[in-house]
């Protein structure tokens, strides 16, 4: 377990709320998220902006598209300082990553199932596997592709870990303390008990970004999985 492994969710629709937020939470912490609704109003200037001031950055794009283009455009990312780029976990889509990103430094982490996702959403999607056997195949796929890590609830990320190994890096989004609401996911757990379970690295963010004092919220989450 790293120092402080909060990722925390930079969920806003512009720079101006996201760097307020950066701001509150002063020294809490140094590592964000930025998903796709940021990336989009925002793009690549800000990742940029964002390490050059010492910030690590989880670039949450869930690049899937023909391999060359994911090659081309992780060797864009590569370019950034971004600390961790997740793609998703299709064999073809992962071999390009790891190529696209050549001798650098940027983590490449597999998407697993969205915590958003249940039984019934697989099935929609014509998905006869169980949300476990599913997780547990790409993640497979994902080590044997040379891939850094693993995006996965912390619902599996105990049978994760025992699959990746040791030095595999697991990211669990979906966590909430037991007081917080449970929102638009589906498979979450507290901060304690995914890092019980072998995580890494928590994205956190309308428990932190929305409360009154983001940065006492974000310690007193430390302090949560500390005790």
């Amino acid at each position: 377990m790293t120092n402080n492994p909060i990722i925390v969710a930079l969920d806003f629709e512009d720079a101006t709320q996201a760097r307020a937020l950066i701001s509150r939470l002063g020294g809490a912490s140094d590592f964000y998220k930025v998903g796709m609704e940021l990336y989009a109003s925002e793009g690549m200037q800000f990742v940029r902006e964002l390490t050059e001031a010492a910030k690590q950055i989880f670039l949450d794009l869930k690049l899937y598209d023909i391999p060359e283009t994911v090659k081309r455009a992780t060797a864009q990312v590569a370019k950034t300082g971004a600390r961790f780029l997740t793609v998703h976990g299709s064999n073809a889509v992962m071999r390009a990553a790891v190529e696209g990103r050549g001798a650098s430094r940027l983590g490449l982490l597999a998407v697993t199932v969205l915590t958003s996702f249940d039984r019934e959403d697989l099935a929609e999607l014509g998905y006869p596997a169980s949300i476990e056997d599913l997780v547990a195949l790409r993640v497979k796929n994902a080590m044997a592709a040379g891939m850094d890590g693993i995006v996965c609830s912390a619902r599996e990320a105990a049978a994760v870990r025992a699959l990746a190994g040791p030095g595999a890096i697991l990211v669990t989004p979906g966590v909430r303390s037991e007081s917080a609401a449970v929102g638009d996911q589906k498979r979450v757990a507290t901060p304690a008990e995914a890092i019980a379970a072998g995580a890494d690295y928590l994205v956190i963010g309308r428990e932190i970004t929305r409360a009154a004092d983001p940065r006492a919220e974000a310690v007193r989450i430390l302090g949560e999985m500390n005790s």
